[in-house]
């Protein structure tokens, strides 16, 4: 959620950093709403405070006399406008909450101008993606993928893209899933096995309500299964003031990914480009205000490191405005080549949202210079998504005799050096 103030005192500022993203939203009648709920504030203070000074009076009067009798019935008149207009204040917060959530958050001023992914910078290459993978295919076209990647029985028993895992190709991902954990964990994030449903007020602490409702599987129950451990993660704090040294807390999480990816179509949702459940492994900070940009520095490069280990070309992507979400500050996006596909794939995005959802979330911290609470920042990203990684692995490494390389920080997880598809 946006600083009310700055939205009060700097409309126009906020209409121009909207635009630089290229969302819809209706600032003014937001603001105009605002201004209806402060004004009723006013009203219902100024007929509390009526309420305390004719109590004050009364007590002084003696009871039965007239000016008693008639400050009651002041009384009675005032008291039934309170009631009234307090009902109406009421309705109007809600209302005034309901459209500040629907502003999006305002780009960090480093943030390049652009509409599409064409218009994202690439901030840095890692490896050479040029160089000649002789064998390299489509990983949905490696003899026998099926064998270790069921996509049509998956289909059969759930839906498309939610396929079966099986023998070393559920190996493979566990043994990926463990090396990302492990890292993270020497890298300093403390492990958490959060819950893979979360309720509304989760959702709607981290941004995907009401913004992202096409995108997520909902119970009857109207729990959410989670999209990226990033909204049980965050709302861990949620209502809650930390100590400013706890500062920065950093923390990873491992769970399956559930989104529907509607509107998804062609190439991008072929073999393990893009499923509706996946695994992955998040990374989240919560950080004082003055050193997030910074955190976000040393949390991408955790996530390249992973990458690094693995041996995958890689390239860094600054996302325009256009191209960044609803409730991010700055992104960063980390893509790997795949050369049977000859195409970059997006395996983590890194993002620094500010205050933006600790406001959402009241998560806090409480200031050792002057004692009151703050909101902090939030970031978090992949450390890693797995199944484009997966698909880089089995793409760059394949050799002429079918089976895949094992990129060696990965040989103590999957127990030797390749793998088979026979």
């Amino acid at each position: 959620m946006l600083d009310p103030k700055l939205l009060r005192e700097s409309p126009d500022l906020v209409r121009a950093a909207i635009a630089k993203k290229h969302l819809d939203a209706d600032v003014d009648a937001v603001l105009a709403l605002d201004t209806v709920w402060r004004g009723l504030v006013v009203e219902v203070e100024g007929l509390r405070a009526k309420q305390k000074a004719a109590n004050a009076e009364m007590a002084a009067l003696p009871k039965g006399s007239p000016e008693f009798i008639a400050k009651v019935q002041e009384m009675k008149a005032v008291s039934s406008a309170v009631k009234e207009k307090d009902a109406v204040l009421r309705l109007t917060e809600e209302k005034w909450k309901e459209a500040m959530l629907t502003l999006p958050n305002l780009p960090h001023a480093s943030v390049p101008a652009g509409k599409t992914p064409d218009d994202n910078v690439v901030f840095s290459h890692h490896g050479d993606a040029t160089v000649e993978f002789p064998h390299a295919v489509e990983h949905w076209e490696i003899p026998g993928f099926e064998n270790l990647f069921d996509f049509g029985r998956g289909a059969k028993v759930t839906g498309a893209g939610f396929p079966f895992f099986i023998g070393e190709g559920a190996k493979f991902v566990r043994s990926l899933l463990n090396f990302f954990l492990d890292e993270n964990a020497k890298a300093g994030y403390v492990e958490v096995s959060p819950p893979i449903f979360v309720n509304a007020a989760s959702a709607t602490a981290t941004g995907q309500l009401p913004d992202k409702e096409g995108q997520m599987y909902e119970t009857i129950d109207r729990l959410y299964a989670v999209p990226t451990a990033e909204v049980p993660l965050t709302n861990f704090y949620r209502d809650e003031i930390l100590d400013e040294s706890e500062l920065p807390v950093s923390r990873c999480a491992y769970t399956p990914c559930f989104r529907r990816e509607a509107g998804s179509y062609g190439k991008d949702v072929r073999g393990l480009n893009r499923l509706h459940q996946f695994d992955k492994v998040e990374l989240l900070k919560w950080v004082h205000p003055s050193t997030s940009y910074d955190e976000l520095d040393h949390l991408r490069g955790d996530a390249e490191s992973l990458l690094q280990k693995l041996g995958l070309p890689y390239r860094v992507l600054l996302m325009c405005g256009g191209d960044m979400g609803f409730a991010q500050a700055k992104k960063f996006d980390l893509e790997v080549w795949a050369a049977g596909q000859k195409r970059w794939l997006e395996v983590s995005s890194c993002s620094n949202f500010e205050a933006f959802q600790a406001r959402r979330a009241q998560i806090r911290f409480r200031s050792q210079m002057t004692g009151r609470p703050e909101l902090v920042h939030t970031l978090n990203g992949s450390g890693l998504a797995v199944p484009r990684v997966l698909a880089a692995i089995l793409e760059n490494n394949l050799q002429a005799d079918g089976r895949v390389k094992v990129p060696a920080a990965l040989v103590p997880y999957f127990g030797k050096d390749h793998v088979s598809f026979n």
